[in-house]
Formats: C-alpha cells, structure tokens, sequence
C-alpha cells in the first residue's frame, strides 16, 4: 500500500483508539467514606459511603454547598488523602499515594515565590529528579499559549492573580498528567478574569482531553466546563444526583447566554436550594 493510502487508515486507527479509551473507567470510587476523629467522642462524619466512575477524556465537575466534603472526595483521588471505608482506583491501580500521572490545581496557586514563572512551571519534573533542561522549551511553549509571552522570567509578585493561575495550569499540565484534579482553582477571582480562565483551561483541556475532576462552588463554571456534574449533599456529602452536559465541544462563553444551559443552571441550582431547607 502507498504512503497516501496508508494515511487515512492510521486516522481511523487513531479514532477508534480515542473511542475505546473512552469506554474506559480512567477512574474509580467504590464506597468511599471519610471520617475524622474516629473513635473519639467527636467524630466527623465529612463523607457518607460514595461511588461513581469517572471514563478517561472525561471532564467531570463536583458541585455542592460549604463543607459538604468535595475538597475532601478530591484529595482522597489524589492520594494525599487516606479514605476511612471503600476503594479508589485510577487507571486501573488502588489509589494509595501521590502519583506522577496526575496534576492537581488549589485554590492558591502556591508558587515558589522565589522561582521564576517558568521555572515555576518545571518545578514537578524537580521535584520528580527528573532533567529539567529537557522539558524548558514545552515549559516556554505552555507559558505563550497561555497568554504569558514576556513574562517566563517574572516572580510571582509581578504577576497578576489571573496570571499566576495561568501560571499554575501550565505547571499541571507540563509533565502531560492521565489525570487533572482542580480544587476551586478560580474561586478567588473576579468575574471577568473567572470567565476569562475558564476559556483557558478550556482552550488547554481540548488538545488532548484529559480526565478531569474539578471542585466548584459555581454552577455556571461547572456546566461550562464539564462533561457531567455531580451534586453533593450537604454534609456528610453524598452524590444526590448525576448531570449529563449536552453541549459540543469546543464550547466559548456564547453557550452561557442559551436557554438550554440557564435551563440546566436553574435545575441545578434548585436541587441546592432544596438541600439547605430544614
């Protein structure tokens, strides 16, 4: 077979791979439960027995009230949380420790404030003794097309706060994570510069469509961002309900303005609201 046949059959390859990794359950929670002070006087119960599936090159948002133990869930998947009762399992292994395969955004970027922006972009390959050196040109090329073109060599206090989380996507993403673990990473900022980061991460997302978990209080950002919304109950959380997001891919900011999407905000929105009555 010629070079130009041969061409369109490793499309079709290609494509089908895509279709079967999204078959897959990238991961998994099985009765998972978190309580605090066990065996004491006060215990905390912060997460009721949980389960559900997350499929690779899924984008998956958890949404819920203060308190209601999202962070919690979220750190458990990353390993840096141990749960008291159930199983976690990502990429088919036990979840029981922090893994290199997968990025996780906070609330605060926490950037050395010492480092440079991009080498506070390299600093996971650092902190994993890999070379550095090797990774500087992904690292510059994240920072451009992030919008930081000019500002590689600035200290986090010469950015803005959007910047710094710019900065802070780019350090996820720089070593290519399985998996995106994002704990409010936008709560902090104003509106605009929230809309702005969310068509960032969006922009980011969409060239290799990882699996994604995502912590918000905003139903707006998560039915922007997201494949499905989990709703959590108020504590001890559970998953109350499962949202599938109907909208194509790429999205911009348009689809908020819909009828379809304030239809599923306000749906959403009221099932909150009902959980907070007495």
């Amino acid at each position: 077979m010629s070079a130009a046949g041969a061409a369109p059959m490793r499309a079709v390859v290609s494509l089908a791979e895509r279709a079967a990794a999204r078959s897959v359950d990238h991961v998994a929670l099985d009765g998972v439960a978190k309580i605090y002070n066990p065996g004491t006087r006060q215990p905390v119960e912060a997460l009721a027995p949980t389960s559900f599936t997350i499929k690779a090159g899924e984008f998956v948002a958890l949404l819920g009230p203060s308190g209601c133990g999202k962070s919690t869930l979220l750190m458990m998947v990353a390993g840096l949380e141990a749960p008291s009762a159930g199983s976690i399992a990502v990429g088919g292994k036990p979840m029981t420790a922090p893994r290199p395969e997968i990025g996780i955004m906070f609330q605060d970027p926490t950037l050395l404030p010492w480092k440079s922006a991009i080498d506070n972009v390299l600093f996971p390959f650092q902190a994993m003794n890999r070379p550095v050196a090797l990774h500087r040109d992904r690292a510059a090329a994240l920072l451009d097309r992030v919008g930081l073109a000019g500002f590689h060599d600035r200290k986090p206090r010469q950015l803005s706060g959007g910047m710094r989380q710019r900065v802070a996507i780019c350090r996820a993403l720089v070593h290519e994570p399985e998996l995106l673990l994002m704990d409010e990473p936008f709560s902090a900022l104003d509106a605009l510069s929230r809309d702005e980061m969310n068509l960032v991460l969006m922009n980011m997302w969409e060239g290799r469509h990882r699996t994604a978990l995502f912590v918000t209080h905003s139903i707006r950002e998560a039915v922007y961002l997201s494949d499905r919304v989990l709703v959590m109950s108020r504590r001890p959380g559970r998953i109350v309900e499962d949202v599938r997001i109907p909208f194509t891919r790429p999205r911009d900011l348009a689809v908020g303005e819909t009828v379809a999407f304030n239809e599923i905000c306000g749906h959403l929105r009221g099932k909150i609201e009902r959980m907070h009555r007495p």
